[in-house]
């Protein structure tokens, strides 16, 4: 299946297609612009859920260049002010409100309008910070700072005026820090140390620039959120990166033929856990339940059995022979072998521990493996990944992938070919064979606890387990299931006080809002 996914574009590429859109005419970007400025303040006020929702008397700063992306900051400044009544806006004119271009001049008149006494202006510092300048600038506090100066025309270094306010905005105390399309300062020809906008969220407005998918601009980019415009249909693009949009979930949202049998929706066997880790298997085979799979059985050490049993009785569960330790041992690899023609996908890994007996029996198990796979944490080794044949996910956080790629090239090896990595970390990718590359724009901070990849393994194994032959499709519904679900629980329960398995209960709604969605 083609993955439903948007091209991830350079500066010049995006100049190319803004001019294949638009060609310069205003009656064509404006309602463009319209758009922007709405999908910009709707995704503000939905991220601030996460820290308790925007406050209905909120202060918002807003940074306004010249051009578009000062246009759409404005216009997501007036769509904020028409719905909380008693909150206001300092704007800054970045250039001077004479410098404004036409259609930024235009998304300024409409908010000056709209709001009237509960907007003021300035240029050069807004009242704000003219009240505290040459003093702490951190006294003055706003609920949104809305930076909207520069768009990917920009070429650094920036003027002097304007790098000084950006460092002086940056020491502002302001709850939520909104980037529109890029923070400004941030351009291909900037270097580090230049003065760049520190945003908490980047609104990617139409089209996602390869410089906020840049691991190395992280800093300044913070979380990155696609604001899709409609500028790219739904077919998959030959683009080298792409951004994964909701639709790839759409067919697991729709109905499910009348006729359904549950060998029809795949088996996925799991192998896993120890007495020291007992915990991070049971995490995958709840999330493996959840994922749809048709069956699921789980292969784990013998002491465990009863326990796990009680706690999800759908799966079917295999005691396995333990080593001293609490490990699984060697003579138990006839249980898996006996009954593994009867799986579809297997997942190996979590909690497995890295004693040398498990190790040896795992690496044993995945060079003879016949079905796909899923290799997850202490089955990341060099000498399990690389064994055998059979197709297979690898889900490595950074410092794993490390150890994968160590020595000599994993990429140059006959079974990376046959390999989907997916990389986690602060954009999640799925990349197949080292070449074509997903983002996943999903999740965030409330994923930084135990627990969090052993979900996703489990998830990305029960959706493989539905198509076996398409192991990048199931990884790039796992990442972007798993991301929209952490979402939803940091938008209900905040980044902080919550379980990580609190996250499942949370894949259902998260399911249930890709209905709409188009399937490609």
């Amino acid at each position: 299946m083609k993955i439903p996914a948007h091209p991830i574009l350079s500066c010049a590429e995006a100049r190319e297609l803004e001019a294949k859109l638009f060609a310069g005419d205003e009656a064509k970007e404006w309602p463009a612009m319209q758009r922007a400025g709405r999908a910009v303040a709707e995704a503000v006020l939905r991220d601030f859920e996460e820290i308790g929702g925007f406050p209905a008397d909120g202060r918002i700063l807003v940074l306004a260049g010249k051009g578009h992306n000062g246009g759409d900051a404005l216009i997501a400044a007036r769509v904020l002010l028409e719905k909380f009544p008693a909150a206001t806006a300092e704007v800054i004119f970045v250039f001077g409100e004479r410098a404004l271009r036409p259609l930024a001049a235009r998304a300024w008149r409409e908010l000056a309008q709209s709001a009237r006494e509960r907007v003021s202006c300035g240029t050069g510092v807004s009242p704000g910070l003219a009240e505290n300048h040459g003093r702490d600038a951190r006294a003055t506090s706003y609920a949104l700072c809305l930076d909207g100066i520069f768009g990917f025309q920009f070429r650094a270094p920036a003027p002097a005026h304007v790098s000084d306010l950006l460092k002086r905005v940056n020491e502002l105390a302001v709850r939520l820090r909104a980037a529109v399309d890029l923070p400004s300062g941030l351009g291909e020809t900037s270097r580090r140390g230049d003065a760049v906008f520190r945003a908490d969220f980047t609104y990617a407005t139409g089209v996602v620039k390869d410089l906020v998918v840049n691991g190395q601009n992280g800093d300044c980019v913070g979380r990155l959120r696609y604001l899709d415009l409609g500028f790219f249909g739904d077919e998959e693009n030959n683009a080298r990166l792409g951004i994964l949009t909701p639709r790839v979930l759409a067919p697991l949202a729709g109905l499910r033929a009348p006729e359904s049998d549950k060998r029809g929706y795949g088996h996925l066997f799991v192998v896993g856990g120890s007495r020291s880790y007992p915990g991070a298997v049971l995490m995958s085979v709840l999330a493996a339940l959840r994922s749809g799979a048709g069956l699921v059985t789980a292969f784990v050490p013998e002491s465990l059995v009863p326990a796990f049993a009680a706690r999800a009785p759908e799966a079917m569960w295999v005691g396995w022979p333990e080593t001293p330790s609490g490990g699984l041992a060697l003579e138990g690899q006839h249980l898996l072998r006996e009954r593994v023609e009867r799986a579809t996908v297997l997942l190996m890994g979590p909690g497995l521990g890295r004693e040398a007996e498990t190790v040896a029996l795992v690496a044993g198990l995945v060079k003879d493996a016949a079905i796909p796979l899923v290799l997850d944490a202490d089955a990341l080794q060099p000498e399990i990944v690389r064994a055998g044949a059979a197709p297979r996910v690898l889900t490595p956080h950074l410092g794993e992938l490390r150890r994968i790629l160590a020595g000599d090239d994993f990429y140059q090896t006959a079974v990376a070919h046959q390999t989907v990595m997916v990389v986690k970390g602060r954009l999640t990718a799925v990349v197949q064979g080292g070449k074509h590359g997903f983002y996943s724009p999903f999740g965030g901070p409330v994923l930084a606890r135990g627990g969090s990849g052993d979900l996703l393994a489990g998830l990305i194994g029960g959706l493989a387990a539905q198509t076996p032959r398409d192991l990048r499709l199931a990884a790039c519904r796992g990442v972007v299931w798993h991301g929209r679900a952490a979402d939803l629980l940091a938008r209900a329960r905040g980044q902080v006080a919550v379980h990580t398995t609190e996250l499942l209960d949370f894949l259902p709604a998260a399911l249930r809002e890709c209905a709409a969605c188009p399937a490609s």
